[in-house]
């Protein structure tokens, strides 16, 4: 055994100790995300008929505590949240309801992300869809339309939330088992039927004034958390053969270093490098586990500032080991194609 190995399977064994559950932190948790929630929602019901504006702010701070709800969401599907794998799922779908999110459906999606992240042969189960710069290349123009607009931060950030909360949460996967679809039938049914309830009773302007601020807000708050937490420059990937799991995990997630109060609020998900390398340790012991073993702490740390400079990374070089801009990309062209064209001078010239 080589000593790369030997170190991996180290650290593996340094956070497993904080792969536990604790059943009074996680009911404690509960409570303290959604009662909130709850309150929050009443608040910017109640002020709207002061301000439109007031109201806002309480539906931007109830969205805080949506995304703290899906964390909670996320624990469940890891089945690390509860002992109890029926109390996981439980509460994981009570969650989904909450969040607009298919438990089974993407409990299945997400172990898969967990399972492949990082393998450029398997990428497209629970991923933000990545393009090395030959796939480009080669790509016809609608593939490469369609790449373009998807990868744009107006799309992304700004269209990605609706398609998520009312397009692909909503329906199931081809082959999808019987538990899976039985499921996401039940949320959505619950959605609808407390949507229904809620329109009967407040009137659906009012509703939607409330409720679709903080549905969208942490939609998109959660596709910024995911993007940036497996975007940076020097970002982990490799083709299958080459693929490491505990390399992937600890050189392909970021720890994104937030405020304490918006750490708490995201329920700890920036330390993602310790995540991806042991799903089981729940939201409240990430923090502990990076801090108790040292190596973690040499993960990519990435603050709110040069969080943003990860918005330009659209293709990735794999000979280069690093995400590239469209501009990179085109600069990039213009020195292969002048390669080539030299080439063919040198080789047309006559010998003497």
């Amino acid at each position: 055994m080589n000593k790369d190995k030997k170190k991996q399977i180290q650290l593996r064994k340094s956070v497993a100790p904080f792969a536990k559950t604790k059943t009074k932190k996680s009911i404690f948790q509960l409570i303290n995300s959604i009662v909130p929630f709850i309150m929050l929602w009443f608040f910017a019901y109640k002020s709207l008929s002061v301000s439109f504006w007031l109201s806002l702010v309480c539906s931007i701070i109830a969205a805080g505590f949506v995304v703290r709800i899906f964390i909670i969401f996320h624990d469940c599907a890891h089945m690390s949240f509860f002992k109890s794998g029926k109390a996981n799922r439980i509460v994981g779908t009570l969650t989904g309801i909450i969040t607009h999110f298919p438990f089974e459906k993407w409990k299945r999606s997400h172990a898969l992300h967990h399972a492949t992240s990082g393998n450029l042969d398997k990428r497209g189960d629970g991923d933000i869809w990545v393009m090395t710069i030959e796939e480009y290349r080669e790509a016809g123009f609608w593939l490469r339309l369609g790449y373009r607009l998807y990868r744009n931060p107006f799309v992304l950030f700004g269209l990605g939330p609706l398609f998520l909360l009312f397009g692909s949460n909503r329906f199931n996967r081809k082959g999808a088992p019987k538990r899976e679809r039985y499921n996401t039938y039940l949320i959505n049914i619950s959605i609808v039927a407390i949507y229904a309830l809620f329109i009967w009773g407040i009137g659906w302007q009012t509703f939607l004034a409330v409720q679709f601020p903080i549905m969208y807000l942490a939609a998109a708050v959660g596709i910024w958390l995911f993007y940036i937490q497996h975007t940076f420059e020097d970002s982990y990937f490799e083709n299958e053969d080459e693929w490491d799991y505990v390399k992937a995990a600890v050189e392909g997630s970021s720890y994104y270093k937030l405020p304490k109060v918006l750490e708490w609020i995201t329920g700890n998900i920036g330390y993602h490098h310790v995540h991806h390398l042991a799903p089981k340790i729940p939201n409240y012991y990430l923090e502990e586990a990076h801090e108790s073993t040292p190596p973690l702490q040499k993960a990519t740390t990435i603050t709110i500032p040069e969080s943003f400079k990860s918005i330009r990374f659209r293709l990735y070089d794999p000979d280069n080991k690093k995400f590239v801009s469209f501009k990179e990309f085109k600069s990039m062209e213009r020195e292969r194609q002048e390669k080539t064209q030299l080439g063919r001078v040198q080789v047309s010239l006559p010998k003497k």
